[in-house]
């Protein structure tokens, strides 16, 4: 059994999820408004396994939900469900720090895997970060080490927690180690979004994973920019 945590004003939608993930044999807590969410998560902490978030909320909306639970150090994985599943309403849910999303009207038993998958993923990171042994999904360069089963990055005796969506761009870099991958691939194979989008939303998150692993971010040696293309990822670059 998990603890959930649905956010969503509708109360037909969240009686429905509610019915849905207890019969499942989750415990969900249902509010309303993205203050009382960030209310529930500070006092419940780790407790939470994860949060179903809707973007449009009274009050501060998901997007800044998301935000300020990442900003406060909280990484409960999060599946933000959109209006419309525009891609950049996409992309802003995964910038705020969303793990996974989900487009209105949805299915339930769709949702419901979802939850799920999140809920693996989770039960992952708890399991590595306990385990003995060296996890198999792990990559280590330049005194790095990018551990994709937990997602987070070990720097030293700092470890930065990653987003799903954070550690999926990194492996995807790395996957293509010295080749330049463009920003129009990323969109496309990273976050499956095929519609005419902005693709310097990319930038973004590139700037975030140069803070945590380069030395000196507005300098970047692994994550190279190619003018006018995307990036290229280098593990030793060359002094």
């Amino acid at each position: 059994m998990a603890s959930l945590l649905v956010v969503e004003d509708e109360p037909h939608i969240a009686s429905g999820l509610r019915f849905n993930l207890e019969a499942e044999g989750h415990d969900v807590e249902v509010v309303e408004t993205g203050e009382a969410a960030l209310d529930v998560v500070e006092a419940r902490g780790s407790s939470l396994d994860a949060i179903v978030l809707d973007v449009m909320l009274p009050g501060i909306d998901g997007f800044e939900v998301a935000a300020t639970l990442r900003e406060r150090g909280h990484f409960v994985p999060i599946l933000m469900l959109t209006a419309r599943g525009r891609a950049q309403d996409v992309l802003q849910g995964f910038a705020a720090g969303a793990d996974d999303y989900l487009p209105k009207p949805f299915d339930l038993a769709i949702l419901v895997a979802r939850v799920h998958a999140l809920l693996r993923r989770r039960q992952w990171h708890q399991a590595g970060a306990q385990a003995d042994t060296t996890p198999p999904d792990r990559f280590t360069f330049a005194g790095r080490t990018v551990d994709f089963e937990a997602q987070q990055i070990r720097v030293g005796n700092r470890v930065h927690p990653l987003t799903l969506m954070e550690a999926n761009l990194l492996r995807y870099l790395i996957e293509r180690e010295g080749r330049v991958v463009s920003r129009k691939s990323i969109l496309e194979d990273v976050w499956n979004l095929r519609e005419d989008t902005d693709t310097r939303a990319i930038d973004h998150f590139i700037a975030r994973l140069r803070k945590y692993i380069e030395d000196v971010p507005s300098q970047p040696r692994h994550v190279l920019t190619v003018r006018s293309v995307g990036y290229r990822f280098v593990a030793e670059p060359e002094d």
